[in-house]
């Protein structure tokens, strides 16, 4: 059974990748990972305010808050609470890297274009394979525009391309007013693969305390169908490597990603509950599903049930929403 698959030029054997999280953090656990089947590993996120606060000697991120309110002093992470900072970061990456031998994904995570963007360089020269861009966003301002954040995201990416020989995978979110268009703008701009979709944890209300309430909730199968539909849609516009990331929990999920058109399925939070002993659950399970099904190759499952020959997209997402609305039965 071939479950091969080539993702952002790399030919995997298999499609299950650890995404961007905490099990990195700690070399066993990597190693482990790589010995359950782990056809990749992702870096957990940089984020720029981290390259920011270090080059600014935190000025920037703190001090300049220092006679504002509690609240305001309170808006970002003091340096003590990431667990790597820039320096580390690289240095860990260096030690992720001469652990495993399968490919290694650093991730940069901002919003900006400035001088954190120096540092996917640095990232590459210390050992990554690819780079996973991550610019998360979330538009508060009025006065800005979706056109102005989709030509501040592609001017970010060509920023990082023109400085690496890597390749560079972008993780979106699923906000976009036109995300076929804008999948295609990235592409052009030299995305190497789209990442779909980054996971934004809302904040709950503490009407105690009167404060803002903030816990990680772990993601859901009911997730899933969200990417699904998109990678239905991109895999037969986009050249670029297709990543799903967010509902991935077993192996029929991770089936019908690949079906919609996912080149490699990214796994969080099914690992962070069950060990990472749980892709080789994974993998097998999978191979027992291509054989039962009579599948010879993951390549041959690929695309099988993607918009491809859908004459009007749009048209069919919209009969789906209408026959769903239908299907109700008290």
């Amino acid at each position: 059974m071939d479950l091969s698959t080539r993702y952002l030029g790399f030919q995997l054997k298999n499609p299950f990748v650890p995404g961007a999280s905490p099990l990195v953090d700690d070399l066993d656990t990597v190693k482990r990972l790589e010995d359950a089947g782990a056809a990749a590993i992702v870096m957990h996120s940089l984020f720029e305010e981290q390259i920011t606060a270090e080059q600014m000697a935190t000025f920037k991120a703190t001090e300049s808050h220092a006679e504002s309110t509690a609240e305001a002093r309170s808006f970002l992470p003091s340096p003590e609470e990431f667990r790597l900072g820039p320096e580390e970061y690289l240095e860990h990456l260096r030690k992720v890297k001469a652990a495993v031998s399968v490919p290694v994904i650093a991730s940069l995570n901002g919003t900006t274009l400035g001088g954190w963007l120096e540092h996917a360089q640095l990232m590459e020269k210390a050992g990554a394979d690819a780079l996973e861009l991550n610019v998360y966003s979330l538009a508060t301002d009025p006065e800005s525009t979706g056109k102005a954040l989709e030509d501040r995201t592609v001017e970010i990416l060509k920023v990082v391309k023109q400085k690496l020989k890597i390749p560079v995978a972008v993780k979106l979110s699923p906000f976009y007013s036109s995300m076929a268009n804008f999948a295609t703008e990235i592409e052009a701009a030299g995305a190497d693969g789209l990442v779909v979709f980054n996971r934004f944890y809302q904040p709950d209300i503490d009407v105690e305390s009167l404060d803002v309430s903030r816990s990680l909730h772990l993601s859901h199968s009911n997730e899933l169908p969200l990417r699904l539909r998109w990678l239905a849609i991109l895999s037969p516009r986009v050249k670029a490597s297709l990543a799903v990331t967010g509902g991935v929990h077993s192996a029929v999920d991770a089936i019908k990603a690949v079906m919609t058109g996912a080149h490699a399925v990214q796994v969080v939070s099914a690992l962070l509950q069950r060990g990472p002993q749980y892709l080789k659950t994974l993998v097998d399970e999978t191979t027992a599903w291509m054989e039962k099904h009579e599948y010879e190759s993951l390549e041959q499952m690929r695309g099988s049930l993607n918009l491809a020959k859908c004459p009007d997209a749009g048209a069919y997402e919209r009969a789906n929403y209408m026959l769903m609305l239908q299907s109700w039965r008290g």
